[in-house]
């Protein structure tokens, strides 16, 4: 009997406790991705200072750690370590110009690893 209650004690304890340390793990997932978005981001406007322009679509986040054919100014690699993976262990999607008009779009998928769905990270947020 004094098993079955320590058991059931340990239960009740689980329910309250496990739900909030995924909603923490969901948090600093996002909060990484940010980071990450905001970093990609410093090494492109280095290397659109070095370049006078940004990488387009084709040459990608790959123009930051390996030069690009017609970077002659390329003074990098822009990060000290390769491009990283999303939280989720997905690509981070690169666009130049971006859709709207912008300079660039980074973007993370999220959890779902599907564009749209409202889980997306772009930089624009």
């Amino acid at each position: 009997m004094e098993m079955l209650v320590v058991v059931l004690i340990i239960a009740i304890l689980a329910s309250l406790i496990v739900p909030n340390l995924i909603k923490n793990a969901d948090r600093a997932k996002v909060a990484k991705a940010t980071a990450d978005i905001s970093s990609l981001e410093d090494a492109l406007q280095n290397y659109r200072l070095d370049n006078d322009k940004f990488p387009t679509s084709d040459e990608g986040l790959q123009s930051l750690t390996t030069q690009p054919s017609d970077a002659r100014n390329w003074k990098g690699p822009y990060l000290t370590k390769n491009i990283p993976a999303d939280p989720w262990g997905g690509q981070y999607v690169y666009q130049s110009p971006g859709p709207s008009g912008e300079d660039y779009l980074i973007t993370s998928y999220g959890p779902d690893g599907q564009p749209g769905g409202g889980d997306d990270i772009t930089s624009d947020d």
